[in-house]
């Protein structure tokens, strides 16, 4: 049976390129979950609760937080941090917002930006790159950020990173633990609530998202401070069909109550230590390597072309036959699309603005 590692630290800053992997793996999973959700309700859906991936980030980011930034924060100070975390995810907000205005302007299968004012669009398009949520647009279900939905995950991120850089960083491994309890409370209050874990994006759910960061940042950092590394040899294909099988976890009223707090509160740490913990076959670390530096850009810019399938959708009614190809096709553009963001955009930018040494 695999064991908890036993070091109270980790000596070096090894790079964790299964968890890189994995995050490929559910930034994927939830691409593939918003083209479904647009044309299926959620009891149907093919792949229903790919949305929980944005537990499976926020968790993961905890880990990684803590283990880049626990013994550095002190000496790097306040204002170098902030810009690391800025450089790092900024450029990308900026581009999806700008995707997300040209789309909204030139879909050629809906012209909802008519109702909106010169004025609007500016407001909505500064709100979008200032990561300030600004939810006026019915059309689009009033997204916190209707340029770009999934910024809104960004937003908690930055939050976040602010209460880490201010407050959590300084407290004891036993404050970090009751502090995860009362998150989890708040989680599964929050699934009796709803009836499900699937808001934060929304101005009706908006809270919903504070909820979802709380635990699972949390989780992320306990995690690393107790050394909950399971080592293990399930490698990365197994533990990306782990991952990937929760998303596939039938969505039903009855049972959502229990099953996606346990998929937050339990399976996704488990997933996280164990990846932590896993050995990398060197055949699967071109893989990893690649999953991990396209997942970000594919899922901040994947939303531009969404609202346009689902005018298309809207208009056409095109046949499932036809799905079969559209969606895939859209997604392999996606992917192309986020290639070229990380290639010719991100990295350039980032390497840019990181300071020269």
């Amino acid at each position: 049976m695999s064991a908890f590692a036993q070091q109270p630290t980790l000596k070096t800053k090894t790079h964790f390129e299964i968890l890189d992997g994995l995050r490929g793996i559910a930034a994927l999973g939830v691409v593939v979950f918003h083209f479904i959700e647009m044309y299926t309700p959620h009891p149907k859906d093919l792949i229903a609760h790919a949305y929980l991936a944005v537990d499976f980030f926020f968790c993961l980011s905890g880990f990684v937080v803590a283990y880049a930034y626990d013994d550095r924060l002190p000496q790097m100070g306040l204002k170098t941090f902030f810009k690391s975390r800025l450089v790092r995810l900024h450029p990308l907000v900026v581009l999806g917002s700008i995707l997300g205005l040209l789309a909204f302007i030139f879909d050629p299968f809906g012209n909802q930006w008519e109702a909106y004012s010169g004025w609007k669009l500016m407001v909505l398009f500064l709100a979008s790159i200032l990561m300030i949520p600004y939810p006026i647009i019915g059309e689009r279900a009033f997204n916190n950020f209707g340029l770009n939905a999934p910024a809104w995950t960004l937003f908690w991120e930055y939050v976040a990173n602010i209460a880490y850089a201010l407050v959590l960083h300084r407290l004891k491994r036993i404050w970090l633990l009751l502090l995860a309890i009362l998150a989890a409370i708040g989680l599964f209050y929050v699934a009796n609530s709803a009836g499900n874990i699937s808001g934060g994006w929304s101005k009706d759910n908006f809270w919903h998202g504070g909820a979802r960061v709380a635990f699972s940042f949390l989780a992320g950092m306990y995690i690393f401070r107790y050394q909950l590394i399971i080592k293990n040899g399930l490698g990365f294909p197994l533990l990306a069909l782990l991952l990937a099988a929760s998303f596939f976890v039938p969505f039903r009223d009855e049972w959502n109550l229990i099953t996606e707090p346990l998929m937050i509160v339990v399976y996704f740490p488990l997933l996280v230590s164990l990846g932590a913990g896993a050995t990398l076959n060197p055949t699967h670390q071109g893989v990893c390597r690649f999953s991990g530096q396209i997942s970000y850009p594919l899922y901040i810019t994947h939303y531009f072309v969404l609202w346009s399938f689902g005018n298309y959708y809207g208009q056409a009614q095109p046949s499932t036959q036809t799905l079969t190809w559209v969606i895939p096709s859209l997604i392999a553009m996606q992917l192309v699309v986020a290639y070229l963001a990380m290639k010719f955009y991100d990295l350039p930018i980032r390497k840019w603005l990181s300071p020269k040494k």
